[in-house]
């Protein structure tokens, strides 16, 4: 199905963008868990030296680990423009090992030299701590400042979509993205409130979404939880750039190189097991989209089975409790585009509107 972008709409009235964080607030004083660091650090051996591609640098703790090995270097990006801050220390730290860039995964080939040939590139996907705790952009329930969810460099914000949005769209957006049963009830409750008055926190959003799952009353999870999700990962066009960052990383890795992605939900789990699935020595079906089924093998695949935390570190950080760490090993083969691998998830870019 094919939908048309909702901000092509010249009736629109855009709410003017805000810096989200106050210049004083420091990053250094949120408390910064990377997940699964132990078991990130066995898999790409940093201590044999090489290079790195950090795709999700956030509080740069992949990144500071990684560096703490002499003969290592690490091309870092986070499309976040407060991971500045972080990234220029580093900067500073390792003037020759450490380079930072603003930027999202789908300009990953682009930004990167196609003969660097790293030996490694990681994605820490969702939320950094950071951003879920800083009240300011709209990622809590409880905010009670102006919707946002932007992660940077968005075309909207949470703001746009919740009061603008068409509710039939709105609704399979929360159905597909947040895989929310109730997406088309939630959506026509919120087109019915902002008809009176324009939605402008996320803490007004989850109490419209909370009356409609009233009888949800002993739900383990906030009852906004997958309409949240759903509306953050649209604005963001999240599982569209997760599908491009995994093939620019294939074109990029070295031989031997691993590309080792942490998901936090099934969606994205969804694509990265299909990804490595497809495009591995344990897939014997041959696809007409590739020239050949030798070709076709662009990784070893060590396991079909994810990885998940330690029950330590699920105690230490209970946020890392959902978890799962997936990896493959790049091989010899020339790179040859994965037409079948985006061509499942076609629906993903039509709804998010991507022309990529």
């Amino acid at each position: 199905m094919k939908y048309r972008p909702f901000y092509e709409n010249k009736k629109i009235k855009w709410k003017k963008k805000k810096k989200f964080m106050n210049a004083t607030m420091s990053l250094e004083k949120i408390q910064h868990y990377p997940v699964m660091l132990d078991q990130v650090l066995s898999i790409i051996s940093p201590q044999h030296g090489g290079t790195f591609i950090d795709c999700t640098f956030g509080g740069g703790g992949y990144t500071k680990a990684i560096l703490k090995y002499p003969n290592t270097k690490v091309f870092a990006l986070d499309r976040d423009e407060i991971t500045k801050k972080n990234a220029e220390i580093l900067v500073k730290k390792f003037p020759k090992r450490f380079k930072f860039f603003q930027d999202k995964f789908s300009n990953l080939n682009n930004i990167i030299d196609l003969n660097l040939k790293p030996s490694g590139i990681i994605f820490d996907l969702g939320l950094s701590s950071f951003q879920l705790t800083d009240k300011k952009r709209g990622f809590s329930f409880e905010s009670k400042n102006s919707i946002s969810m932007e992660m940077g460099i968005n075309k909207y914000s949470a703001y746009d979509v919740v009061n603008n949005l068409d509710k039939q769209f709105l609704g399979n957006i929360i159905k597909i993205l947040g895989e929310e049963k109730d997406g088309k009830i939630i959506a026509n409750k919120i087109a019915k409130h902002r008809d009176k008055k324009k939605i402008k926190t996320s803490e007004e959003l989850a109490s419209i979404i909370g009356n409609v799952k009233k009888k949800y009353s002993k739900y383990k999870k906030n009852p906004a939880t997958k309409t949240f999700q759903a509306i953050r990962i649209f604005v963001n066009q999240e599982l569209t750039e997760l599908v491009l960052g995994l093939i620019n990383s294939a074109k990029l890795l070295s031989n031997g190189g691993v590309l080792l992605v942490v998901c936090f939900h099934s969606l994205e789990d969804r694509i990265v097991k299909n990804f490595f699935n497809l495009y591995s020595d344990l897939n014997s079906n041959t696809s007409r989209y590739l020239p050949s089924k030798e070709k076709s093998i662009l990784f070893n695949l060590p396991s079909k089975k994810a990885l998940i935390p330690s029950e330590s570190e699920i105690f230490q950080n209970r946020s890392s409790r959902s978890a799962k760490l997936r990896y493959a090993i790049r091989n010899h083969n020339s790179f040859s585009y994965p037409y079948e691998f985006k061509k499942k998830f076609e629906n993903y870019f039509n709804i998010e509107e991507v022309r990529s």
